[in-house]
């Protein structure tokens, strides 16, 4: 019951339809590119995940991390599937050529991150995180940096980690108090202590590149006095080998409610040896080289929401057409006979709800992964402009939306199993204890809010965000123009034009009515992503009618529609309630002194 295995028809249909792969292929920097291997890549990436990873996910519930002797250490298994993953290369699937990656897009990368994540998601974090980290560097590290840990980062002979977070400051990193003291060499001693570092420990790798937040003597205050610096847990001997400890210690582990085996350390610089970092970027700039790091892990973050929604969906769906209980009205069996509860239209109405917020999201996510492609690599300096722009605007609402969803759909997998839902041994609670995270860390989906009203809406004094209202519009007219689509059209025009007075409401208020703005952050979020899953969904079936290459069954083009249909009457109604929440102001929000809540 706890099987998984990718979709392979969806994935391959949202990269043609959704990232475009055709029209990347189009860009030199992806010359070698061929849509049509990508199925196959798909398949065999499919089949190693569920062979290799997906049967370590009990097992990383059940048992954990554990911290020993000063080590943390994974369960049985682990070295094996890490050293697997490796070995088949799909860790670097997009990364640099020149470093060893195989430089397909990131679109690709990012559905094969999506069948690591729904395979085991707290395992997958160590790759995710190296990604990140990997992407910070190649954006702001020196050559000489570049030339010592790029290699075998992308290789994955070692791992990444990013140290933000400390005791006192939470997601105010302006109150970071960790410091960097420069020495005669060019480096720096770290001291200090780090909370909540994501795989800031581990046995899988050689070596962990940590990318420390910290202050330099007589630092700005606040934000503007951060910098960021490179510290291995082991320093490099001449040669470039793995030489010493680098002081960096795990104090404790974090005991969580899910992705146990995904170590979640308490860290230590500089306590009983000096710890050696190097700086990336320039000082007091360490802030704004993070978020490089930080937007793209933001994405992840989205990814993780798809990818375990996926795998409770599976398991849902095939509980519900084995397990046998009472008449469902319609079903028409013999006398004595009870139906499968997948007869039932409550069940179905759920399965259906799971089945179209996994494509919606599947859609957005490939979608933007796509406009990270052509903002780094697209000849035309106007294009990448654009996509950077968009891509911008949408991170915040990828990153909140999905792990939100996800984090919805696993509860209704629960839903589904009824009582032995409830129950550990089925498997689909962990799903759930999985995904509740993901609203959390990379900024709690109520910063990810405020970043789009408060930041995201601003972008090109508001062009880029009317740009997007007039993409959905667009696709409005698409659906308008085909008679076999025509009904969608009045539900998605009627979201999005709900989304634009929401949207003009807000910038009306920018510099003005900034609590009013701040309290209906989260209200304008859910409306907009719940908007643009509909509009993805409306994407993929005009693809679907359009689609003449023969790659999908009928039934499957057909299925598409459906499942647009079912989402734009019957699930974007729900979220245009929400414009009423973003105009109503904060006066309620503060209407009830807090002691007497």
């Amino acid at each position: 019951m706890n099987e998984f295995f990718a979709p392979i028809d969806d994935i391959a249909f949202a990269l043609k339809h959704s990232a475009r792969l055709e029209e990347l292929a189009q860009i030199p920097a992806f010359e070698h590119l061929d849509p049509e291997m990508v199925r196959d890549l798909m398949s065999e990436a499919a089949r190693f995940f569920a062979d290799v990873v997906s049967p370590t996910n009990r097992i990383g519930d059940e048992i954990g991390a554990v911290l020993r002797d000063g080590q943390v250490v994974l369960p049985d298994g682990y070295k094996a599937a890490y050293d697997a993953v490796v070995e088949a290369g799909w860790n670097r699937v997009s990364a640099p050529e020149e470093h060893g990656g195989a430089a397909l897009p990131f679109s690709v990368g990012t559905a094969i991150i999506e069948m690591y994540g729904a395979s085991n998601m707290g395992f997958a974090m160590c790759h995710g995180l190296s990604d990140g980290a990997i992407h910070a560097m190649e954006a702001h590290a020196s050559d000489e940096l570049k030339e010592l840990y790029l290699g075998k980062m992308i290789s994955g002979e070692w791992s990444g980690s990013m140290d933000l977070t400390e005791p006192q400051a939470g997601s105010d990193l302006g109150r970071l108090r960790c410091t960097a003291e420069p020495q005669s060499d060019g480096s720096y001693h770290l001291s200090g202590q780090k909370i909540f570092i994501s795989f800031g420990d581990h046995d899988l790798t050689d070596n962990i590149i940590h990318l420390v937040l910290a202050r330099t003597p007589d630092a700005p205050a606040g934000s503007r006095g951060i910098s960021l610096f490179l510290a291995p847990k082991y320093r490099l001997n001449p040669d470039g080998s793995v030489g010493e400890s680098n002081g960096i210690k795990t104090v404790s582990l974090e005991h969580k409610m899910g992705i146990r085996v995904s170590p979640t350390c308490v860290l230590s610089y500089g306590e009983d040896e000096p710890t050696v970092g190097w700086m990336i970027g320039q000082e007091n700039q360490g802030l704004m080289c993070m978020f490089t790091m930080m937007n793209r892990e933001r994405i992840f973050v989205g990814n993780q929401g798809l990818a375990i929604a996926e795998r409770a969906y599976q398991q849902a769906l095939d509980y519900a057409k084995e397990r046998v209980q009472g008449r469902a009205i319609g079903d028409e069996l013999g006398p004595g006979k009870d139906s499968t509860i997948i007869q039932h239209p409550d069940v179905r109405r759920m399965l259906m709800t799971m089945k179209a917020k996994i494509e919606a999201m599947r859609g957005m996510l490939y979608a933007s992964a796509a406009d990270d492609d052509i903002a780094t690599h697209h000849p035309d300096a106007g294009e990448r402009l654009k996509a950077e722009a968009r891509l911008a605007l949408v991170t915040p609402v990828v990153k909140a939306w999905l792990s939100d969803t996800g984090v919805e759909v696993t509860s209704l997998g629960i839903q589904v199993h009824g009582g032995v839902g409830f129950v550990e041994e089925t498997g689909a609670a962990q799903h759930y204890r999985d995904a509740r995270i993901a609203p959390i860390y990379e900024g709690t989906n109520g910063i990810q809010a405020s970043d789009l009203t408060m930041r995201k809406l601003r972008l090109g004094d508001g062009a880029v965000v009317n740009g997007y209202l007039d993409e959905m519009r667009g696709v409005v007219s698409e659906l308008d123009a085909r008679p076999d689509l025509k009904e969608l059209a009045e539900g998605l025009r009627a979201g999005i034009e709900t989304l634009a007075r929401s949207t003009e409401w807000l910038q009306e208020r920018m510099g003005v009515e900034a609590r009013d703005i701040a309290a209906g952050s989260t209200p304008y979020l859910n409306l907009f992503g719940a908007v643009a899953g509909a509009t993805a969904l409306a994407r993929l079936a005009v693809a679907a009618v359009e689609d003449k290459s023969g790659e999908w069954s009928e039934t499957y083009l057909e299925n598409r529609v459906t499942l647009a249909r079912f989402f734009i009457q019957q699930l974007l109604p729900q979220a245009l309630g929400n414009e009423a929440a973003v105009k109503a102001g904060s006066g309620d929000l503060f209407a009830i002194a807090p002691d007497a809540l």
